[in-house]
């Protein structure tokens, strides 16, 4: 039976979800000073919901207040703010729509700015020139990587009583448990390193003590690296190794993406043409996971057409499509793309036509962060919004800070 792009897919526990679309997270920058959630972030979200997504992942909630991984990030780990992650859950879960919330540890891929002393299984900075924008970390005892198993666990808990329908551990991108995974980033040679199979024990540990604190009917998700992209790093092969061993604990659903703030290939960084020709970045390996496990897959990244995310789900290797951006221009592109799947959307690319003004605001992402604020106090989102506009936008708000590098 041929599926379409508005199917319903059951998983495992009991989780209904209405239609193939899956949110994925994009760093909304909307947390208050306390890091608790803005009351903005119900409104991006109702807004999301109502544009047909079948499943939201929020933005990257950190399980540390002491370590973060950019200046607006959002904080769950006690039952600070809970009430207003609740008013967050209950708008993102208008329209039968699922919500799941994203946790995640940035280990050492914190700008330098946001904290003195960062933290990683090993003391190897960042490489590729970013040295100077990230501290060198130190390497973390058995003690504190016990603690953060453990607020892991906690937060999932949180999320949970909060009123969200599921969490995801995130182990992509080069965050902290993706450090873990890397031979590159983790030197360990104790228990938590030295070979595969100890590299990716964090992992594990971190899955089974979210599944107690959750219980077994509660759906933990995670977001994971093809690859590193980097010599010496996070291979193919040590992920789909990976693939097998948290597939092994049941894990619910597996995200699958690729690229550390040193090889960005989540944006489309040094993507090939024939890879660009099917859209999906991680589509070649998606098809060869899905010869090893039976864990449904999203593959996020690349798709701009109705066709394509079609052919995608058509041809067995994911289950469900993953979009960031393009929802950050058209919230309702999954409503679009039901009603008529031959659409497709053209995503921007904002300059002032000035590299080094490009380069100080970071405006491959504060354009698109805009977007999402602007979302989030009512507006709708501009596709033809002027780069200018965000470069005046970016320093206004954010001041001295507009020029301190948040990611690579």
């Amino acid at each position: 039976m041929r599926i379409s792009l508005d199917d319903g897919f059951d998983l495992a526990r009991r989780v209904h979800i209405k239609n193939r679309f899956f949110k994925s997270a994009l760093s909304e920058q909307l947390g208050d000073k306390d890091h608790g959630p803005r009351p903005d972030l119900s409104t991006l979200y109702r807004l999301w919901a109502e544009g047909g997504s079948g499943l939201l992942m929020t933005g990257n909630v950190m399980i540390d207040r002491r370590f973060l991984g950019e200046p607006g990030n959002v904080v769950l780990e006690d039952e600070r703010h809970l009430e207003e992650f609740g008013a967050w859950a209950e708008s993102a879960s208008e329209h039968d729509c699922q919500v799941w919330m994203q946790l995640n540890h940035p280990g050492k891929q914190i700008p330098s700015f946001l904290c003195s002393e960062p933290v990683a299984p090993s003391v190897v900075p960042l490489g590729h020139g970013l040295g100077h924008l990230f501290k060198t970390p130190r390497a973390l005892t058995e003690e504190e990587i016990l603690e953060i198993v453990e607020r892991f666990a906690t937060s999932a808990a949180l999320a949970r009583e909060a009123g969200f329908a599921g969490v995801q551990i995130h182990a992509a991108h080069g965050y902290l448990i993706n450090q873990f995974l890397s031979p590159h980033h983790n030197r360990r040679e104790d228990a938590w390193g030295g070979d595969a199979t100890k590299r990716r024990r964090f992992l594990l540990e971190v899955y089974r003590s979210m599944r107690a604190s959750v219980g077994e009917d509660y759906p933990i998700g995670i977001k994971l690296n093809s690859a590193d992209f980097l010599r010496g790093g996070f291979s193919e092969q040590d992920s789909m190794a990976v693939v097998e061993a948290i597939a092994a604990e049941d894990i619910d659903l597996i995200e699958i993406s690729g690229g550390t703030y040193e090889s960005p290939a989540m944006i489309g960084h040094r993507v090939k043409e024939s890879t660009r020709q099917r859209e999906a970045y991680f589509l070649a390996y998606a098809e060869e996971v899905r010869q090893l496990v039976e864990t449904p897959l999203v593959v996020t990244g690349g798709f701009r057409s109705g066709p394509a995310m079609l052919a995608a789900l058509n041809s067995g290797a994911t289950d469900f499509i993953g979009l960031g951006r393009p929802l950050a221009i058209e919230p309702d592109l999954p409503k679009r793309l039901m009603a008529d799947p031959t659409g497709h959307i053209d995503l921007p690319r904002p300059t002032t036509g000035f590299k080094s003004v490009d380069r100080m605001v970071i405006l491959d992402l504060s354009w698109w962060e805009l977007q999402l604020r602007r979302m989030g106090r009512g507006m709708a989102p501009k596709a033809d919004l002027s780069a200018w506009r965000s470069v005046w936008t970016t320093l206004s708000e954010l001041g001295v800070a507009a020029f301190r590098r948040r990611r690579a």
